[in-house]
Formats: structure tokens, sequence, C-alpha cells
């Protein structure tokens, strides 16, 4: 490898994490996709399916924290790598449960649980990369790439499950998304390390230009960063990691309802076939794709001109704000194909913000910040886990017009807690 292509390693590193980001909402959306044929063949109830949905976010919730734990210990490489490879055994036991099984639901159950526990992994340890490979005014884009693999595996999941179902039934999605996940972990552990100085490929330059732009801006004791206790007091004194994980609560409730069941209020509630609701079902995460990026690169740029007051948080307010309005307009909206883009909109307007939780949990963390993001990961997971079964309810008891304005109510509420963050305050200063 050449210096040049040397002294861009964390970006090689920071895009195998768009990937492995991409196959793990692959790997979470695609039973959405293939709900309607699962619940037939099981015989499930959309409540029942919500419960389906629900127990994967379950066990990606309580295993946050012990995530994030795990990152700080043992560095982002081995857990990582660990974590890809479990979601993968468990996507491919999800399609090997016999339609002749006495409980199908307490099966389906148990598998996404333990599906959920694996992918908890995967944003707490890409935080703890960032925290030790990316310097702190890069970290709002590098932010947005990887976050940006969550609409990209979650738009790639519609048009492959679908026409993997129509020629092959919908088990053998599941084998294909398991198999793409597996060799995604084999790449990584490959590829990446858990220290810039660690890797055989990162130029003098790369790694003197990380460390100088590290948070702290000082080094740390060589083997002190994992052996340290976590300082839970601290870190759940914080007014800052509580404000957080209320909005993420917010923010991921709103998204979960994308991930969850968008591609069933499509096919459903607003009378689309399975092609166009593959089709249009595509737009929510494309939209999140592109205004992921575009919200890291934006909040880095006013960063830089303005403060983090502005970049990270002015950024957070604007896009969770805007994401309510178009859910209140597109949930309202007669044409089914309008409604699809409408809310679509919404859904990439969220997206502007997401690189704004994660650097900042990364700079006021710091050499915690596996713990801290996993705890904020946690809280906003709650929220998805919410809304996989409530969301249904909702829809059950008022119209599916009232699920989206619920959600709109929390976008207000998410949006304005980011008024009262402080970005540069850290858990740790020595």
């Amino acid at each position: 490898m050449t210096a040049i292509n040397a002294s861009r390693m964390r970006w090689f590193l920071i895009g195998w994490l768009f990937v492995l980001s991409a196959v793990s909402y692959l790997d979470r959306t695609n039973i959405s996709i293939a709900g309607t044929s699962l619940a037939r063949e099981y015989h499930l109830s959309d409540i029942q399916l919500g419960y389906v949905f629900s127990a994967l976010l379950v066990g990606y919730v309580i295993s946050q924290v012990p995530a994030g734990w795990l990152a700080d210990r043992f560095g982002p490489r081995n857990v990582l790598t660990g974590g890809v490879l479990w979601w993968g055994v468990f996507t491919a036991l999800t399609a090997a449960i016999p339609a002749t099984i006495v409980r199908p639901l307490f099966a389906l159950l148990a598998i996404r649980f333990l599906l959920g526990v694996g992918e908890a992994v995967v944003y707490p340890t890409s935080c703890k990369f960032i925290e030790q490979w990316i310097p702190s005014h890069e970290r709002g884009i590098a932010n947005g790439w990887i976050f940006s693999g969550v609409g990209a595996g979650a738009g790639f999941a519609p048009p492959l499950v679908t026409y993997i179902m129509l020629h092959q039934g919908w088990r053998a999605s599941f084998w294909v998304c398991a198999i793409i996940g597996c060799a995604a972990g084999f790449v990584w552990y490959l590829a990446a390390r858990d220290k810039p100085e660690q890797h055989p490929q990162v130029s003098p330059a790369e790694l003197e230009k990380i460390r100088t732009g590290l948070t702290l801006g000082e080094e740390k004791p060589k083997g002190s960063i994992e052996k340290e206790i976590v300082p839970w007091a601290t870190i759940l004194r914080s007014r800052e990691v509580w404000i957080l994980t209320f909005s993420y609560f917010c923010y991921c409730y709103v998204a979960w309802i994308f991930f969850s069941w968008f591609f069933n209020y499509l096919e459903k509630v607003r009378g689309l076939n399975l092609k166009a609701s593959a089709f249009y079902g595509m737009l929510p995460f494309l939209a999140m794709a592109a205004c992921c990026t575009l919200g890291g690169l934006a909040s880095d740029w006013l960063t830089r001109h303005t403060g983090k007051r502005i970049g990270r948080c002015g950024i957070a307010i604007f896009g969770i704000a805007l994401s309510g309005a178009f859910l209140v307009f597109g949930s309202s909206a007669q044409s089914a194909r309008v409604a699809s883009v409408v809310l679509a909109g919404g859904a990439g307007a969220l997206y502007l913000a997401q690189s704004s939780f994660w650097a900042v949990t990364a700079d006021i963390g710091g050499k915690f910040s596996g713990s801290v993001s996993g705890f904020m990961n946690m809280g906003g997971m709650s929220g998805g886990a919410v809304t996989a079964t409530l969301t249904p309810a909702i829809a059950s008891w008022y119209g599916w017009k009232a699920s989206f304005l619920f959600a709109a109510i929390l976008c207000a509420a998410g949006s304005l807690a980011w008024f009262f963050v402080n970005p540069d305050r850290h858990l740790v200063t020595t």
C-alpha cells in the first residue's frame, strides 16, 4: 500500500463500519419485509408480529451497556467481529424454525431476542473506534458515514428480500443475509485494529494528525484506557447524558416506525402491491443514507466555523423538528405515493441529526465513550422497542394517522431537549 493510501486508513475503516452498519440493519429489517409471509405461515396477528419485532430490540436494549463496557475493555476489533458472527448465526436460525413447530411465537421471540444481543455491539464499538481513531473536528462526517449505513442497509432490504421471496421464498432471504453478515465480519477482523498506532498501514503523518486532534489533546498512558473502571456515578449524574438519552428515545421511536412498520403500512393501509411497496419502502432509507452524510458534513463545517453549540446542537434541533413537520403532512396526504414521498422526507430530516448524537457522546465520554454511548443507545432503542408494539396498538385504536401524529409530538420533545445540551462539557478531564 502506498503512503498516500496508508495516510487515509482511518477512512477506509470508517467505510467498513458503514458496511457493517448496513449489514446490521439489513438483518434487522428483513423481517419487516418478510413479516406478512412469516405471519401467514405461523398464524401470527399484527400484535404478535409486533412482539417479534420488539424481541430483537429488547435484547438490543439490555445489552447496550455491557456492549459499551466490552468495547472500552477489549477494543472494537474483536468485540465487533464476535457480534457480527453472532447475529449472522441467529439470522440464519430465524429461517430454520419449522412451519410445524407447536409454539412458533416463542421460538421467534427467543431467536430475535438473541439476535438483538449480538447486534448491540455495533454502535458502541463504532463510537469507541471514533474516540480512538478520529480527530474531534472530523467526527460529524465520520458518524454520518457510519449511520448512513443504516439507511443503506434498510433501503437495500426491500428489493433484495422481495426479489428472493418471489423466487426462493422468505426463508432463503434470511440465509442470504446471514452469509453477507459473516463475510463482512471476517473482512473487518482482517482489516481493523483497536488503535491507530497498532496498524501497520497507518503512516506517521496520519498517526500524528489523529493524536493531535483527539478530544483531550494529550497522550494517554499505554494500556490504561481499557483497564480503568468506568465512572458510572459520574456518568449517571451528567445532565448531558440524560438529556441525550431522552432525546434519543424520542428519535429512535420515530425511526423504528420506518424500520418496523412502514413496509406493512404501505401494503396493508395504503393498498400498494408487493413490488410497489418494495419501491416506495426504499425511499425513507435512501433519504436516511443521504441526509445522514449531509448532516455530518454540515455539523463538522458549522462546528469549525461557529462552535459545537450550533454545529452539533443546532443541526439536531433543526433536523428532528423538521421530521415532525413531515410526519404531520405525510400522514394526512390522500395519495399513497405522495404520502410515501413526504414521509420519506421525514425519515431523511430525522437523520440529519444522527451524527450529532454520536459525535457529542464521543466528545463528552472521552476514554469511556463506549460506555456512555451504550447507555444513550440503550435509552434510544427502548424507544424503538416501544414503537414496535405501541404503533400498531395506536393504529388499531385511533387509526394510522394518530400513530404518525404521536411520533410528531415526540419529534418536538426530542428537538427541544437539545437546547439544554452543553456539547463542551466533558465527563472526564484527566
